[in-house]
């Protein structure tokens, strides 16, 4: 590096992660400069995308360990142009899910739950395939002949699955869906004013929560519970210890800063690691075990779908609040999902698995994507432990649908949220016994009125 460059360089021992580096440029590129990122753009426009982001490097005097800064620049600017019209919608905002059905059929999915497909798509099945596989080598995976079927991600909340022929037709060549998460993008007004949910159920959840039960949100995919399990999770005071668990991509962003930068809460955030060394392989399991060696307040597991089941409802009944996700069809039927996988950790009989599971997890969240995309939160239920030891499954909340028709094309559906019934004896004790003071645990009571 010359003496020049240097002038515009942090001391080797403040460079930064280069993934880091690529989310905060594509960011201000993406904000600022948009139409540069467009399919259309020439050789002029990428030419002048390539100096703004040497302007921004310098500017904000940005390093990477082992890397100049003509590198760095390239490197940039490569895995910034180089996904052709997709680059655009990946780093737009607003964007949930970009689903690649052939080469020549894009759908993009807004947080809205509205679906447009493109009018553009890329110039032939050779280029949608290097695309693909431009993307996923970011994350260091292959697509080929061998591995015809590739998870990956772009970013830590950027996760791609994606098949190639010979799982897809050759005319389709590749097959993909590129889904970018941020559980924070939605806050408590927001999901009122979209109907999601209602003010009292946001409230009765944050302070059970925050007192200490532990909360399963369930759910199909595109059901919307990593959004609202993410906007539970900010509702936890700054001096409660937070640790984070999710599979290969980063979910959620829980770290909190003051106007000074200064960081103001305590979070964990870790990623399990794949590898085909079984030594290198960090699953949940193993950051479960781990987790509680750090005294955490809470544990999110950002979703069950394997043997750290069984790890969860452990950590759950040992006093430790859990908060995590599952792909189930009911709230009830969570139960038996997290039953079903606790047995791949554990060989234990099913009626011991499902004492276990719904003592550790007494509130069950049951999300659903309705036809016209909104979504509702269609079920708030506990599970009450009667003094015998015997289950009881009770809602609290529900939506219920007073419509559902098709006019022009389009689904009309309307409905509204009702309180069934108040929390039990068994879940009033709980809350007592953690902490909850008289003012709140009153308020609580008045929702449903006091049960039985």
């Amino acid at each position: 590096m010359t003496d020049s460059q240097n002038l515009f360089f942090t001391p080797a021992d403040e460079a930064r992660d280069f993934g880091e580096v690529l989310r905060e440029v594509q960011g201000y590129i993406s904000t600022h400069y948009a139409s540069l990122l467009s399919a259309g753009a020439g050789l002029e426009s990428k030419a002048q995308l390539k100096r703004y982001i040497a302007q921004y490097v310098r500017e904000n005097r940005i390093a990477v360990s082992g890397m100049d800064q003509p590198r760095l620049v390239e490197a940039l600017h490569t895995e910034m142009a180089e996904f052709g019209f997709l680059t655009r919608y990946i780093f737009g905002s607003g964007i949930e899910e970009i689903d690649v059905n052939a080469w020549d059929d894009v759908e993009v999915q807004y947080s809205d739950g509205s679906i447009r497909k493109l009018d553009e798509h890329f110039d032939s099945p050779a280029h949608a395939v290097s695309v693909i596989r431009r993307m996923l080598h970011i994350s260091g995976m292959v697509l080929d002949n061998a591995s015809p079927a590739v998870l990956g991600h772009l970013s830590k909340n950027i996760r791609i699955a994606t098949l190639k022929d010979p799982l897809v037709d050759e005319d389709v060549a590749v097959a993909a869906s590129i889904r970018i998460v941020n559980p924070q993008n939605m806050g408590r007004d927001d999901f009122i004013r979209l109907g999601t949910a209602t003010e009292d159920m946001l409230d009765f959840l944050s302070e059970c929560l925050r007192y200490g039960i532990s909360i399963c949100v369930a759910g199909p995919t595109g059901s919307g519970k990593t959004t609202l399990a993410g906007w539970l999770l900010t509702t936890i005071p700054d001096n409660k210890r937070i640790f984070t668990i999710e599979s290969g991509s980063r979910e959620l962003s829980l770290v909190r800063r003051d106007a000074n930068g200064k960081i103001r809460n305590s979070v964990i955030h870790t990623l399990t690691r794949d590898s085909e060394n079984g030594r290198q392989r960090i699953d949940q399991t193993d950051l479960l075990d781990i987790a509680l060696r750090f005294n955490p307040d809470y544990v999110v597991v950002g979703e069950m779908r394997g043997p750290e089941a069984d790890a969860a409802q452990e950590a759950a009944r040992t006093g430790i609040a859990v908060v995590t996700t599952i792909h189930a069809n009911s709230c009830q039927a969570t139960y038996s999902r997290m039953v079903s996988l606790c047995k791949r950790a554990v060989d234990t009989p099913d009626a011991t698995l499902m004492g276990y599971v719904t003592e550790a997890f007494p509130l069950i969240v049951f999300c659903k994507q309705l036809e016209n995309r909104q979504r509702r939160v269609m079920e708030v239920m506990e599970c009450e432990i009667l003094p015998d030891g015997a289950r009881n499954f009770r809602p609290i909340f529900q939506f219920a649908i007073g419509e559902n028709r098709i006019e022009d094309g389009r689904f009309i559906i309307s409905g509204s949220h009702s309180v069934v019934q108040g929390i039990s004896p068994s879940l009033q004790r709980r809350l007592i016994e953690n902490g909850m003071p008289q003012d709140i645990f009153k308020r609580i009571l008045q929702i449903g009125g006091e049960a039985a």
